[in-house]
């Protein structure tokens, strides 16, 4: 099954903060790109990394032709034509930046948003930017909608300050038809909250549809009462239908495989192999036939609150 997401990398800032180095990504067989982007790093507002250090916030870059994307020819190799840069901040202090690939593919359905709600407006968030691939239609109707706080993903997001997963967004008003009259359906949604000060609220979202979904499993895992480990708090998996269940017990200690490390450090991680993961939430995602995942911490004032985890 394709997913959405083609590439996912990870950028730090060198030890001067004067520039973003390559940390990590998952990129499957597009070793070549993989090389490339090793090899290469970003100032401060100089590509689509440093445009997200710059802007404090997440962007999205719909084509690389004519841009200020520096690996354009790379990219298009690879049969990448889209990215979303998204910065980590504790405070003022820069993590990282993640960057999301999307390739160009007719079949490609689903999305990737940005919602915003600046001080002054009325009581409610609108849409900033959005990556639809071949869903015009869901794309115009996302762009005329707006949320109530508490309403929709990005108003419940924005609500409660913590990450959300909704897995009944098929059955809700945006749903998609394409040309061919096969109903093709957003399935499920993921929503960050990635605001940095209290001036600006801003969430993301990712829509998972059935052909071409985000992934296969979405995991929050959120610190115990006593801080001392993490507990799993919601998920969604096509594999595992109790995903509460499966995870009743467990807990991840600090620096324990990607989640304890995310939690520590507030960086990002990755795993091309789950082999490799080395902790509860890796073992049962192998035994459900899963083998990638990324991990992306949750940064609120300040303070690690959640991360939240998809595995393919």
């Amino acid at each position: 099954m394709k997913t959405l997401i083609r590439v996912t990398e990870i950028w730090v800032p060198n030890k001067t903060r004067t520039h973003l180095e390559f940390f990590d990504g998952l990129y499957g067989e597009l070793a070549e790109f993989k090389g490339t982007s090793e090899s290469m790093r970003f100032a401060w507002d100089e590509g689509l990394p440093g445009k997200a250090w710059a802007a404090r916030k997440p962007i999205i870059l719909h084509r690389f032709e004519n841009s200020y994307f520096l690996r354009t020819e790379a990219a298009h190799q690879a049969g990448l034509t889209a990215a979303i840069a998204l910065p980590i901040f504790a405070g003022d202090y820069l993590q990282a930046v993640i960057v999301f690939f999307i390739g160009e593919d007719a079949e490609n359905v689903g999305g990737i948003e940005i919602w915003s709600h600046q001080p002054g407006e009325e009581n409610d968030i609108g849409m900033a930017d959005g990556y639809y691939g071949s869903a015009e239609s869901f794309e115009w109707t996302a762009r005329h909608t707006r949320f109530r706080r508490g309403f929709g993903l990005p108003g419940t997001v924005w609500e409660s300050g913590m990450p959300v997963i909704m897995d009944n967004l098929l059955s809700s008003k945006r749903t998609l038809r394409r040309d061919s009259d096969v109903r093709v359906g957003v399935s499920k949604g993921v929503g960050i909250p990635c605001s940095f000060n209290e001036q600006q609220v801003l969430v993301m979202t990712f829509l998972s549809a059935l052909g071409t979904p985000i992934a296969r499993r979405f995991e929050i895992w959120t610190p115990t009462e006593d801080g001392q480990a993490l507990r799993f708090g919601v998920g969604d998996c096509d594999q595992v239908s109790d995903l509460g269940s499966l995870h009743a017990a467990a807990r991840i200690a600090p620096w324990q495989g990607a989640l304890g490390e995310t939690w520590q450090k507030g960086v990002p991680a990755v795993r091309a192999s789950l082999a490799d993961e080395g902790s509860p939430a890796g073992a049962a995602a192998i035994a459900s036939g899963l083998s990638s995942m990324v991990v992306v911490p949750v940064i609120q004032e300040g303070r690690f609150r959640a991360a939240v985890a998809w595995y393919f």
